[in-house]
């Protein structure tokens, strides 16, 4: 008796393998959705939403938009994501 194998997929893999895309674009989304301001302050992404001056380009991700000194945020629709940090008020001293 001679067994072969199959090429076709089981469904139940199928399916685990669509699941397994469907939870990691949802992560994606929700982890691009928050605010995310590495190697800067709070303070300095305290921008408000009509002060943003746009630093990315169409559909820049966090991860690009902090590479490049700016602030991401995406829970605001309609205004830059991608924005230009407040400077920090430095102390003067004479």
């Amino acid at each position: 008796m001679k067994c072969v194998l199959s090429c076709i997929p089981e469904p139940t893999v199928v399916m685990a393998a669509r699941a397994l895309c469907l939870l990691g674009l949802v992560l994606a989304l929700v982890s691009s959705s928050s605010a995310e301001y590495v190697g800067l302050s709070a303070n300095q992404c305290a921008v408000p939403a009509k002060d943003r001056v746009d630093c990315g380009y169409p559909e820049v991700t966090p991860q690009q938009c902090n590479n490049r000194g700016c602030c991401f945020d995406s829970s605001i629709v309609g205004v830059p994501w991608c924005f230009k940090p407040l400077q920090e008020q430095g102390e003067c001293s004479f």
